[in-house]
């Protein structure tokens, strides 16, 4: 059954569009980003970074950022119109991906997922129709591929989505409308509908809409009869949120991503449109050659992707060896497709103690921007880097074997704030790890759910 689903082909279209409309929305969000000045005010201004876990090697280039930057951009054009696209999108993923990890203050969940969907195209023929590849190379043109190639991708998408639901399956979203129930009423200044947030009714309705969403949408784009319903609802719901929360390029990314989802038909119609447009003979696109792969290509293929879907769909429930809730010690947090479920605040404060008697509280705005002091305040692994951070710092400024105590106060959802970490735990003796931070104080509530 398997073999003979792999020898199923389909047009090239929704492949190249895909491949076109990644690019250039990549483009556009690195112009975006540059024309804003966050290059700068992230990654250039900054005095110290907050690394993953592992990956603490990739940092900021100091002002090479800057080429970073554009070589990701020259990619992503490259990648669009297909051309050198075999190193273009390797050297698009690496970019990209280098960028979204060199400080984890700027995590995004839609980062991820480009990185993500980046890899994924490394591995398909998405240049093999409608790209200047094919222009120069005839004989890489092919109007038909394995059907395969499209179906991940498809799978992909709805698999973020069906994620994305489950996530919501819990007691703060669906019988508290928690952090709706927060944030709709700041926005209540909205023209003809803003008086419609003050009313509690108004969050429970959102969050039981998008949970539903999130849940049957993945289906509902695969299906041919509810697919022009799902996507006119992909559309409202992402322009909606566009609207009302500042999530950046995110609900546009993921209204063009959920066009893969259209026929092979409606994919060539825009093909044919560009084809006139760029006054390209029709023998360009018109073929009836099928790509097929050779067999290890094919095995080696199966391979990488078969262990990329398993560690997609196991990584989200990491959250399931911890002790904690979730989304108070947020272990097993990221990179889990959990997008606006809570709303945390919090304030942190250190001490920093030496063996020759010396100590100061620390003013965190000597090291840290207000995001990354922001975020430090309520996430346990920034607060342990940045406990290290100011040893180290201390350490070499006349404060022998220094000692580091926090007093971190964190509100979760609205609720009223709370002891965070133990303020009798020296954190600059602790190590992080993959395991359990049992410096991390309990919640006082219970949250139910996934």
């Amino acid at each position: 059954m398997l073999t003979t689903y792999l020898k199923k082909s389909t047009h090239a279209a929704p492949l190249a569009i895909f491949r076109i409309a990644t690019g250039c929305m990549l483009f556009l969000s690195i112009v975006r980003f540059w024309a804003n000045g966050w290059i700068e005010e992230l990654y250039i201004k900054p005095k110290y970074y907050f690394g993953f876990y592992g990956l603490e090697f990739i940092k900021p280039l100091g002002n090479y950022t800057y080429i970073l930057f554009m070589v990701c951009a020259v990619a992503a054009i490259l990648v669009a119109i297909g051309l050198w696209y075999k190193q273009a999108i390797i050297v698009l993923f690496l970019s990209f991906t280098y960028i979204e990890l060199m400080d984890k203050s700027t995590y995004l969940n839609h980062y991820y997922f480009t990185s993500l969907v980046l890899f994924l195209l490394i591995f398909l023929p998405a240049h093999r129709y409608f790209s200047v590849d094919t222009y120069r190379n005839k004989s890489l043109n092919f109007s038909y591929i394995p059907k395969w190639n499209i179906d991940i991708i498809k799978f992909f998408v709805l698999m973020l989505y069906f994620y994305a639901g489950l996530a919501k399956l819990n007691s703060d979203w669906l019988l508290n409308a928690l952090p709706l129930k927060i944030w709709l009423p700041a926005r209540n200044d909205m023209p003809l509908i803003g008086w419609l947030f003050n009313y509690k009714i108004t969050a429970y309705v959102f969050v039981w809409i998008g949970c539903i969403y999130d849940l049957t949408i993945g289906f509902l784009l695969w299906n041919n009869k509810t697919r022009l319903f799902a996507y006119l609802s992909v559309v409202i719901f992402h322009f909606v949120t566009a609207i009302l929360f500042p999530i950046g390029m995110f609900p546009y990314i993921m209204i063009v991503t959920a066009l893969i989802f259209f026929s092979a038909q409606f994919h060539q119609k825009i093909i044919n449109l560009f084809n006139q447009w760029l006054k390209l003979p029709a023998g360009f696109i018109q073929n009836n050659q099928t790509f097929i792969y050779k067999p290890f290509a094919l095995k080696f293929r199966i391979v990488i992707l078969s262990v990329f879907f398993l560690v997609q769909m196991i990584l989200p429930f990491r959250y399931m060896f911890y002790p904690q809730e979730l989304f108070w010690t947020e272990e097993g947090y990221r990179f889990s497709w959990r997008v606006m479920l809570m709303e945390k605040a919090g304030y942190a404060q250190f001490t920093v103690k030496s063996s020759n008697g010396k100590a100061i509280v620390v003013n965190n705005l000597d090291f840290l921007t207000l995001l990354q002091e922001k975020m430090m305040s309520t996430q346990p692994d920034f607060i342990l880097q940045y406990a290290h951070l100011l040893r180290d710092y201390y350490h070499s400024h006349g404060y022998p074997n220094p000692q580091v105590f926090a007093d971190v106060y964190v509100s979760l959802n609205g609720r009223i704030g709370q002891t965070f970490i133990n303020p009798k735990i020296d954190l600059a003796q602790e190590k992080e790890s993959f395991k359990h931070k049992n410096w991390i104080l309990p919640l006082n509530y219970e949250i139910k759910g996934f």
